[in-house]
């Protein structure tokens, strides 16, 4: 973000390099294809760098690198449009050589630069071969022997895994580097880079631990538990001036913990958009998030109908996903169609007005490396309830009372059951309904930090490491 992103990845990598050059203490340069999604606004204001080509096993390949310098941070863009002017960002069948030949750009033009990095810093899958390729074809040359490696891991659910017929004529590797790039008999691309990395991070403590495990590591935790002395965990944040419902121009009114009151506007200018009666009285729960089920969205519609019957409450769902979710809430839509929205689309813009104008947000997923959402919601004055796991865990603490004394910030069950999902919104519901339990919380859940500050720290500590 702004310039390609299409999920919490794009985020993070939006709002990261910029906390960490706030702290003037790194030169920060982040390195992306130049995209088709690259609008035309941005691409005005680059500047050509330079002009290389990039040796990619037979290939000879092309490479532009352009540059723009955004909140003190220097992004380059690598152009090459056979590989990157396409209709999406990935998703293709050939996504392994496109990477492949950004990973290696990546290292070749540090040379033509001549800027080598203290720390090399790789996310996910689609980069990894940026470590691997340093460690097994250019650490040898001047310039690259000093250069350190981190490797985040965003979703372990997604490695990059290929047959080997590919390893040589695709990825420009040789048998000596087999047994590095396998793992259940395939070159698995997030397997290697885990093995190559001087340090391995993941986005939140609770996921570094869960990966560890069968249920969690998708096949990799035998390559997680060897290199465990590598691993740690930091919990994302998000960008607290892009998400600020104190100034927030795309809200119907800004607010803040401390004029609470004003929360109520953007929920009866949402009722209005969207055709439900407009009540102030009325406690609003949303969901905003791909509809699947590793999303928690089989508990939601285990226990939605009864909630939705059962109570004086109105429904807002934002996302696209799965078919047979997007037609049980459209079905649940038709069957309640005074507290029901079902609204399936992606829409940016229209998620932050769901945000300022819910009251409680549910979050129950299976798995969630970190999770943004329950983060945004607490900052827009949302009540989170949510399934303790991952960042969800570690950003999210059960409410109670002792005398005098609010601990937490939401609601939080531990099974992954219906029956848990529906009485902890009960209890979120009837929080909701004290007005002056609700405002306490509130004011508590609005005030929780969960900008980038704390966790670039992190990373900067976790640099110097190395």
């Amino acid at each position: 973000m702004p310039f390609s992103a299409t999920g919490g990845l794009g985020d993070v990598l939006g709002s990261l390099p910029a906390a960490l050059a706030a702290t003037g203490k790194a030169d920060v340069r982040v390195v992306l294809p130049l995209y088709e999604a690259l609008s035309n606004e941005w691409r005005r204001q680059l500047k050509e760098e330079t002009v290389f080509y990039v040796p990619l096993s037979w290939r000879h390949q092309y490479c532009g690198v352009y540059s723009l310098v955004k909140d003190g941070v220097t992004y380059y863009f690598l152009d090459n449009e056979y590989y990157f002017k396409r209709s999406a960002l990935y998703g293709f069948f050939d996504d392994g050589e496109r990477y492949a030949f950004f990973c290696m750009a990546v290292l070749e033009m540090m040379e033509k630069l001549q800027f080598y990095p203290d720390v090399l810093h790789a996310h996910d899958w689609q980069a990894a071969l940026s470590v691997v390729y340093l460690n097994c074809l250019y650490r040898c040359r001047p310039g690259y022997e000093n250069i350190r490696t981190v490797f985040t891991i965003h979703n372990i659910e997604y490695q990059g895994k290929y047959d080997f017929s590919i390893l040589g004529d695709v990825f420009s590797l040789g048998e000596n580097e087999h047994t590095l790039m396998e793992n259940d008999g395939c070159i698995n691309l997030m397997k290697a880079a885990i093995e190559c990395a001087d340090r391995v991070s993941t986005v939140s403590p609770r996921y570094a631990e869960e990966i560890l495990t069968a249920e969690y590591a998708h096949g990799l935790e035998s390559t997680l538990c060897r290199n465990r002395g590598k691993l740690s965990g930091i919990l994302n944040g998000i960008d607290y001036v892009y998400y600020d419902p104190q100034h927030d121009k795309g809200i119907a009114k800004t607010f803040t913990a401390r004029s609470l009151h004003n929360k109520a506007q953007n929920k009866l200018a949402l009722q209005k958009e969207t055709g439900l009666p407009q009540r102030e009285d009325v406690p609003m729960l949303a969901v905003i998030s791909r509809l699947a089920s590793h999303k928690g969205l089989d508990l939601i519609a285990d226990c939605i109908c009864r909630i939705v019957e059962e109570n004086d409450v109105q429904l807002v769902v934002l996302g696209k996903g799965e078919a047979r979710y997007e037609f049980f809430f459209s079905d649940l839509q038709h069957r309640f169609p005074d507290k029901v929205r079902a609204l399936i689309t992606y829409d940016r813009d229209l998620s932050k007005r769901i945000y300022a104008a819910t009251d409680i947000f549910l979050m129950p997923s299976r798995s969630e490396p970190c999770g943004l959402s329950q983060m945004i919601a607490s900052r827009y004055g949302a009540i989170p309830v949510v399934r303790e796991t991952g960042g969800l865990y570690d950003s999210i603490k059960p409410y109670w009372i002792e005398g005098t004394t609010m601990h937490g910030n939401g609601f939080t069950f531990a099974g992954y059951s219906g029956e848990e999902l529906r009485e902890r919104t009960q209890a979120a519901i009837a929080v909701w309904r004290d007005p002056n339990a609700r405002k306490a919380l509130l004011t508590k859940i609005m005030k929780t930090d969960f900008s980038w500050g704390t966790s670039a720290k992190r990373y900067l500590e976790l640099y110097a490491t190395l």
